[in-house]
């Protein structure tokens, strides 16, 4: 164990419950409160049964309610300094990159290359980034997702209150997103709206694939060419719904993946861009339209493109 890190064993832990953490579910609790542990270490002392709720053995998937007394076992945590987990990109990234703030929640420029959360081989994420910038952030969680190798606007609530209120927001579609794609290959129409049901599957590499299937949920997703280059098309994507995945493989559905998709795209055609300098996947989310769930006030939340990405398409010859 190195100077970064040092071990701590808490004592039995007995917390009770209120309404700020009223309806979260038991793992996204013990996540939040056992920042540092692995995933893999939660699910497990969970199964287990050394995490009870009044003094019972429950589910990770069991929603809290106010009152409820969880018995949280020592653990031990390897705490690590902030330079040593966050690294360095990251950190200023995210303290210049915050679109909007107020007491509830946040929006900020995702930089591509980091995933929204830590695990599945990534030590830490945008979340965790986020927490140990703001140790005195008492709760940070976020409302939504973006790939790992997706930019642009990322909301993160600062309240159990602001959570609730904005996943109600995204489930019943007034929230507005629009991203920015540049799609391989010219595409010919204007606009076209995408209507097609995406199942998770799994490839036989096991890398975690989505596929169009009349089994899977409903997706819809509008483009509009923005741009015509003379081997590519940037486009505004609008997706009505939030599947895994959904503009890039709806986009593949077109014919014209997104340049530099290694999961959706082709491997010859992504190589030629790369050649040209663009090294990661084109895709951004540029802008969020909602109603501020607390005082109503219309929100336009911009993210202006990566200066990458802005200074390739000026090199692109337009058609």
């Amino acid at each position: 164990m190195n100077s970064a890190e040092k071990s701590v064993t808490p004592q039995v832990q007995l917390v009770e419950i209120t309404e700020e953490n009223s309806d979260q579910r038991l793992d996204n609790f013990l996540i939040a409160r056992l920042k540092g542990v692995p995933k893999s270490r939660i699910y497990r002392i969970v199964r287990k049964g050394e995490v009870r709720v009044n003094k019972g053995r429950v589910d990770v998937k069991y929603r809290l309610v106010a009152g409820d007394i969880v018995r949280i076992p020592p653990v031990r945590v390897a705490e690590r300094s902030e330079e040593s987990y966050v690294p360095q990109g990251l950190q200023a990234a995210l303290q210049q990159g915050i679109l909007f703030e107020d007491e509830g929640f946040m929006i900020v420029n995702k930089p591509a290359g980091y995933a929204v959360h830590g695990g599945s081989g990534v030590s830490s994420g945008i979340i965790e980034g986020l927490r140990l910038l703001r140790p005195e952030a008492h709760f940070l969680e976020l409302v939504h997702r973006l790939d790992k190798d997706t930019s642009g606007c990322l909301i993160i609530a600062k309240k159990r209150s602001a959570l609730k209120l904005l996943h109600e927001l995204f489930r019943d579609n007034h929230i507005h997103k629009t991203y920015l794609a540049l799609l391989a290959g010219q595409w010919a129409r204007k606009k076209l709206v995408v209507n097609a049901p995406l199942l998770k599957n799994v490839s036989k590499g096991g890398e975690r694939m989505v596929v169009i299937s009349q089994a899977g949920k409903e997706a819809e997703t509008l483009f509009r060419r923005v741009k015509t280059f003379s081997d590519s098309t940037l486009v505004e994507a609008m997706p009505k719904t939030g599947r895994t995945h959904q503009i890039r493989v709806h986009a593949a559905s077109l014919g014209h993946p997104i340049v530099g998709d290694e999961r959706y795209g082709r491997d010859d055609i992504n190589r030629g861009f790369k050649a040209r300098g663009y090294k990661r996947m084109f895709l951004h989310a540029e802008k969020l339209k909602f109603q501020h769930p607390v005082t109503g006030v219309a929100l336009t939340i911009l993210a202006p493109l990566p200066q990458q990405l802005e200074d390739l398409l000026k090199h692109e010859e337009q058609v």
